[in-house]
């Protein structure tokens, strides 16, 4: 903390499919078991692995020919991958070319066993997999084995009162279940509570603008285990930090 430089790790932004080169990179997560970031490289289709060493000159692929969008991985080192062409999320063991479905899989649509622009995920400890189904501006979870999903946030249309979200992005759920997600559409970001009908807004909700009280299109979001929230609010080029009430989830 309090670094004002970065350090790059891979390369910068490159079309080229060479393995020290990436492109579009919509989703990064670390494992630590291995030491490295597993990326997604949207542009050249495919997940790479690369090591965090300082050495490093390129990455591996993982899997290819796959239009990822976000990943996550549980506590038993599953992998999953959302597919925004095929609008599903699906889970890997490291070395599965093919992986198990997870979410949707049934065209691209509203109904409950489909999705539509599945853009985040989040997955916790009895692996029920949570998606932002961008363009039907919900999130809904789908529990381990489940051939259709439970909205948990939205479903009411885009809009801006509470009972609604607007192109959901980044999604976090803590031990009780309550759901955090950015509302990127409404430039705010949204606590759902486990069952609730409507949720509160904890960040933002003030109009774009970047003043301490706004954000403007923000994508990304993650706790520390202080409590600290950060939030990634993309047109102002920034990442902000709140501090809010929450319980840890523990995965």
């Amino acid at each position: 903390m309090g670094d004002k430089n970065g350090q790059v790790v891979t390369d910068g932004y490159s079309p080229e499919d060479g393995l020290n080169q990436s492109g579009c990179k919509p989703d990064v997560l670390i494992d630590k078991e291995t030491n490295s970031l597993i990326i997604c490289d949207l542009t050249n289709r495919r997940v790479v692995r690369w090591s965090r060493l300082s050495d490093t000159t390129q990455g591996e692929i993982v899997l290819d020919n796959i239009d990822c969008w976000a990943l996550a991985m549980d506590d038993q080192k599953y992998l999953y991958i959302s597919d925004m062409v095929k609008h599903e999320v699906r889970r890997y063991q490291m070395g599965d070319k093919n992986g198990t479905l997870v979410a949707g899989g049934s065209g691209r649509g509203k109904d409950f066993n489909q999705l539509s622009g599945p853009i985040q995920i989040f997955v916790d400890r009895k692996q029920a997999v949570y998606v932002s189904d961008n363009s039907n501006h919900r999130v809904i979870k789908w529990n381990k084995g489940a051939t259709e999903g439970i909205v948990v946030a939205g479903d009411q249309g885009q809009g801006q009162a509470v009972t609604q979200l607007a192109s959901p992005r980044g999604l976090f759920v803590d031990m009780l279940d309550t759901v955090y997600v950015v509302d990127m559409g409404n430039h705010r970001v949204m606590r759902w509570p486990k069952g609730a009908k409507h949720g509160t807004i904890i960040v933002g909700g003030n109009g774009p603008g970047e003043e301490a009280n706004q954000l403007d299109n923000p994508v990304g979001l993650s706790f520390d285990q202080r409590g600290n929230l950060y939030i990634v609010d993309t047109m102002n080029a920034r990442v902000q930090r709140y501090s809010i009430e929450w319980t840890v989830y523990d995965g």
